[in-house]
């Protein structure tokens, strides 16, 4: 599957997003909501994002989930990937900088796309088309 296609599911857990409008997981989740996707909030600090509840984990989300975008680090990549597995998420998505193989053979073992070291944000934009 290519990420032009990824780019076509709607529904976005974004994990470790930030109530901080500076902040990597804020601005990106904004872009994609602003954009027609549906972000679902996921940080166990935070209550609520942009008037949206905010889940402590994936396993709390009471709905379908196509993509999981990961805004933590590497090391915190493995149980974020079990919880995908266990929620039948159809993409995991580390964001630059993020890279754990390890974590990344186990999702594609359990049938998951992924995508590691790359913004969903500079690739929407460098994928679909201008008008």
């Amino acid at each position: 599957m290519t990420i032009g296609n990824i780019l076509n599911y709607r529904t976005i857990a974004v994990v470790g997003i930030s109530d901080d409008p500076e902040r990597p997981s804020h601005f990106v989740a904004s872009f994609l909501e602003s954009h027609g996707y549906k972000i679902i909030p996921v940080n166990p600090k935070l209550t609520e994002w942009e008037g949206k509840k905010c889940y402590p984990d994936l396993l709390s989300i009471p709905e379908k989930v196509d993509v999981v975008d990961i805004f933590r680090r590497a090391e915190a990549v493995p149980p974020i990937v079990d919880e995908a597995i266990k929620i039948k998420a159809k993409v995991v998505w580390m964001q630059e900088g993020i890279v754990n193989e390890e974590a990344a053979a186990k999702a594609r073992d359990a049938g998951i796309e992924v995508i590691m070291d790359r913004c969903m944000k500079k690739e929407y934009n460098r994928l679909k088309p201008k008008y």
